[in-house]
C-alpha cells in the first residue's frame, strides 16, 4: 500500500477522496436523524435510506452516461454538483419541509453512484494494474477508519449546533474534491463513439458482466450473501437487548469494533488480492462473515467482540476483490457500464435483505435467523472459492513507483482484459 501512496498522482486523488469520504460519512445517518427529529416517525426516518438507495435502478443510464465523457472532468463536475444538490438543506425548517430531504437524499444516492462509476475509471487510468489492488485497499482503510467516528460526529454536530453547519461541512468537503481533482495532470482519450443503437449500449455493461467468466460468478456469489447479509442491521439491535440485555445504545460500541475489523481488512486486502486473486479475496470476505454470524447467535460478549471483528475484517475483502476484479477484467470504454451494473447487483439485494430482515425480526428468534445468515454465507463463499482459479494471483512484490519528483509521463490506454491474462498482469 506504500507503494501506491509514493505515486503524486495517486496521492492527489486520494487526499480528495478523504474529504469527499469525510463529508459523506458524517451525512448519511444525520439526515435520518435530521427526519426522525422533526416527524418523530422510525418509518419516515428509514424511508431516508431507502430514498438513497432508489436510485440504483437508474444504475445502465448513469453508467452510459459516464463512458461517454473523460472521467477527470466529469469527475471534478460531479463533486461540484453534488456540493450543489444540498443546498436545499438550508431552507428546511419543520415537518413540511421533510420532503425536501427525501428528494435531497435520492439525488444524493444518485451522485454517489455515479461518482463511484467514474472513479473506478479514473483509477484504472492513474494506477497501474498491478497497483490497483493496492490502491483500492488504501481507499477502503480509509472508508473503514471514517466510519469509525464520522457518523457519530454528524449526528453529534447536528444535534448541537442543527443540519446548516453539517450541510456546509458537507458542501465543503465535495468542492475541495472537485479542486484537488482539478490539480491532476493526466491524459485521456476521448471515448469512442457509440457503434450500437442506445438500448444495447445501455445494456452492454450487464451484457459483459454475464459474459466474462470470473465476473458473473463473483455477483452470482456475492449476490447470494448479500440477499442475507442485510439481515444483521436488523439483528444486532435483538442481540444487544434480549442476547445481552444491554441498553440499545451499546450497538454503538459494537459498530466501533466493527470499524476497527474494517480497518485491519482495508490494510491485508491487497496482500489477500496478490496471494489469492481477486476472486479469492472477495470468497475469503464472504466466507468470513459466515462464522460471525454463527458467532452472534450466542449472546456472550466476548465472543460478540470476536465475531463483529470479524465480520468487520470480512467487509473490505470483499469490496477490494470485486472492485479490482471489475476494473482489470473490463475495456475501459466499459468501465462506467460495469461499475455501475455491479453496484446495483450488490445494493440491490441487500436494500431488499435490510427491509426482509427488519419484518423477520418480529416473527422469528433472532438466534435463528443469524445460524440462517452464517450458513448462506458461508454456502456463498465456499463456492466463489472454488472458482478462485478464474482470476490466478498476480505478483506478489508491486513494481516500484516513479521517482517522487518526477511528473510521471502519459500512459498508453491499457491493453485488453484478455491481453492483461495472457502477460500475468
Amino acid at each position: 500500500m506504500r507503494t501506491v501512496l509514493r505515486r503524486p498522482d495517486f496521492r492527489l486523488l486520494f487526499v480528495a477522496l478523504l474529504a469527499s469520504m469525510a463529508a459523506e460519512s458524517m451525512l448519511l445517518l444525520a439526515l435520518a436523524i435530521w427526519v426522525k427529529d422533526l416527524t418523530g416517525s422510525d418509518g419516515m426516518a428509514g424511508a431516508t435510506i431507502f430514498a438513497i438507495i432508489a436510485p440504483m435502478i437508474l444504475a445502465p443510464l448513469v453508467g452510459w452516461v459516464v463512458d461517454r465523457y473523460r472521467r477527470r472532468p466529469f469527475f471534478v463536475v460531479a463533486n461540484l454538483a453534488t456540493a450543489l444538490l444540498l443546498s436545499p438543506l438550508f431552507v428546511v425548517r419543520d415537518r413540511a419541509d421533510v420532503w425536501i430531504i427525501y428528494v435531497v437524499a435520492a439525488c444524493y444516492g444518485l451522485s454517489y453512484l455515479t461518482l463511484h462509476a467514474t472513479l473506478s475509471g479514473l483509477l484504472r487510468q492513474l494506477v497501474p494494474s498491478e497497483l490497483l489492488a493496492d490502491a483500492n485497499g488504501a481507499l477502503q482503510t480509509v472508508r473503514q477508519g471514517l466510519r469509525l467516528g464520522g457518523p457519530l460526529a454528524g449526528a453529534a454536530l447536528y444535534a448541537a449546533v442543527g443540519g446548516w453547519l453539517l450541510t456546509s461541512l458537507a458542501m465543503t468537503g465535495f468542492v475541495v474534491a472537485a479542486a484537488v481533482v482539478g490539480l491532476l495532470r493526466v491524459t485521456e482519450h476521448a471515448p469512442a463513439t457509440a457503434t450500437l443503437r442506445w438500448p444495447a449500449e445501455l445494456g452492454a455493461g450487464l451484457g459483459h458482466l454475464t459474459r466474462e467468466a470470473a465476473l458473473r460468478r463473483a455477483l452470482l456469489g456475492y449476490g447470494l450473501g448479500s440477499l442475507v447479509m442485510g439481515f444483521t442491521e436488523s439483528l444486532i439491535f435483538a442481540y444487544v437487548d434480549q442476547g445481552l440485555r444491554r441498553d440499545v445504545a451499546f450497538v454503538g460500541v459494537l459498530i466501533t469494533v466493527q470499524g476497527i475489523g474494517g480497518l485491519v481488512g482495508g490494510l491485508l486486502s491487497p496482500t489477500v488480492v496478490r496471494r489469492v486473486g481477486e476472486l479469492g479475496a472477495l470468497a475469503a470476505g464472504v466466507t468470513l462473515f459466515g462464522p460471525a454470524a454463527l458467532a452472534l447467535a450466542w449472546p456472550d460478549l466476548r465472543l460478540g467482540v470476536l465475531a463483529l471483528l470479524l465480520a468487520g475484517l470480512s467487509l473490505p475483502l470483499t469490496m477490494v476483490g470485486l472492485t479490482t476484479l471489475v476494473q482489470r477484467r473490463t475495456p475501459p470504454g466499459l468501465l462506467g457500464r460495469v461499475t455501475a451494473a455491479s453496484e446495483a447487483l450488490v445494493s440491490g439485494p441487500q436494500a431488499v435483505s435490510i427491509g426482509t430482515g427488519a419484518l423477520l425480526v418480529g416473527v422469528f428468534d433472532y438466534r435463528l435467523l443469524f445460524v440462517l445468515v452464517g450458513v448462506v454465507t458461508t454456502v456463498a463463499g465456499l463456492w466463489l472459492w472454488q472458482g478462485r482459479r478464474l482470476t490466478p494471483p498476480g505478483p506478489r512484490t508491486p513494481p516500484a513507483p516513479p521517482p517522487a519528483a518526477r511528473i510521471p509521463a502519459p500512459r498508453r490506454p491499457l491493453s485488453d482484459p484478455a491481453a492483461d491474462r495472457l502477460t500475468g498482469r
